[in-house]
């Protein structure tokens, strides 16, 4: 019907023209380009037409359904290009008709559409892609995947075919011969070298499950210590705690040796794995009356006693000369000391006490004796963590001297005065 209603037209503007007395060529040429006019007029029309009532109904539909994919789908502009769809077929359906005494013309305007149709499929593939990332990225099994890797493959794949198909359009010539698929795969190599290794290792990083977004990952070489915030295909991107930024090449993840908190992160608490340094003059025997002072620690108490009783049978037993304090077994202050600490941290509320809790003696050293606390506090967070730590150290600290022991430190320049 819209063919006739073109056919009836096209007769009249022609015949009008060569009723005024213009010649038959140029009347031709005329009536050519009044009905292209007017067609293509009224297929941008139609177009735009088409496009707002497409995009109005996605917007209408999509809050009422259960999935929120289709929402996706408008935010990728999904039913802006696929309006374009019906507009482009009747575009291409009259063409041959309109331009039937100009096949140049004909051939021209057929290519048009032919690299228009073949572009704007990649556009409707990138919409789908993009709308599928953008809706498994809501999903809590997929938050921490590298997604945008693949998605930046698939593209890359999308927009080669595209080109293939352009090229096989505007020369007709076959790109699927085993010497332009040598050629390309040469081209493909050398260009794109940076995201084979990347589209690699980002199958790598999935697989072996070695970071995902959300990680917390220390990365000397590149100065990296922060969260993964995104993975592509060629780059990781990390924003540091100093809130800047590290690019970090994908493939050097399974090249290169890093440094992931996802362990402790997923534990039941973070380590604290810190050392005090006693001064080794400091270290002594106890008396009678120093343990008759110490039991007054609560803590120790009942601790100091147990032992004292073991001490004085064992003493007994083996005739020891207990006149002086190194003869048989006595206590020490540093003992007494390391038993506070350990039951110090198994009082503590925020010491998680189901991991590895410890406190040992390390090498001495020219700045003293290392007495080293190994435990893991409940609260993982970072501020909440260094909180923790400060406050199991800062009481230890000011007990050392309950047991007369000394903290070591390098001498101050006021430490030489002499009054």
């Amino acid at each position: 019907m819209f063919k006739n209603f073109i056919q009836d037209y096209n007769q009249w503007f022609q015949d009008y023209f060569l009723d005024i007395g213009m010649n038959k060529e140029i009347a031709i040429v005329l009536n050519v380009l009044f009905i292209g006019i007017i067609f293509f007029g009224t297929i941008f029309l139609l177009d735009l037409l088409i496009k707002k009532i497409t995009i109005w109904l996605f917007k209408i539909i999509s809050p009422r359904t259960k999935t929120s994919y289709d929402d996706f789908l408008v935010k990728s502009n999904f039913p802006k290009y696929i309006s374009h769809a019906f507009p482009l077929y009747l575009t291409w359906h009259f063409v041959p008709f309109l331009f039937k005494e100009f096949p140049i013309t004909q051939t021209f305007v057929l290519k048009i559409i032919d690299l228009y149709i073949i572009v704007l499929g990649a556009l409707v593939v990138r919409s789908i892609l993009r709308t599928t990332k953008n809706y498994l990225n809501n999903k809590e099994r997929y938050k921490d995947k590298p997604l945008e890797s693949y998605l930046q493959v698939l593209m890359i794949f999308t927009w080669s075919a595209a080109t293939f198909f352009i090229i096989n359009s505007l020369t007709g010539y076959s790109t699927i011969s085993v010497a332009s698929l040598s050629a390309l795969s040469a081209i493909v190599l050398l260009v794109f070298k940076d995201t084979i290794l990347g589209f690699v290792a980002s199958i790598q990083v999935t697989i072996n499950d070695m970071v995902r977004i959300g990680d917390w990952v220390t990365f000397s070489k590149f100065g990296a210590n922060g969260y993964v915030i995104e993975i592509n295909l060629a780059t990781v991107r990390v924003q540091n705690f100093d809130n800047t930024f590290t690019t970090i090449p994908t493939y050097n993840l399974t090249s290169d040796s890093f440094q992931n908190w996802r362990g402790m992160q997923e534990s039941g608490g973070r380590r604290i794995k810190r050392a005090l340094y006693i001064k080794q003059n400091s270290v002594k025997f106890l008396n009678e009356k120093e343990l008759q002072k110490f039991k007054k620690i609560d803590l120790v108490s009942n601790y100091i006693e147990h032992r004292e009783k073991d001490n004085i049978n064992y003493n007994k037993t083996h005739n020891t000369n207990t006149s002086l304090l190194i003869n048989g077994r006595n206590q020490t202050n540093l003992g007494v000391f390391r038993k506070y600490i350990d039951a110090y941290l198994h009082d503590n509320p925020a010491v998680n006490k189901e991991m590895f809790l410890m406190v040992r003696h390390l090498d001495p050293t020219e700045k003293g004796i290392p007495i080293e606390v190994y435990c893991f506090s409940k609260d993982k967070e970072w501020i909440n963590y260094e909180h923790i730590q400060a406050d199991i150290f800062d009481h230890l600290l000011a007990s050392a001297p309950y047991f007369d022991l000394e903290i070591f430190e390098l001498p101050a320049t006021n430490d030489f005065n002499i009054n």
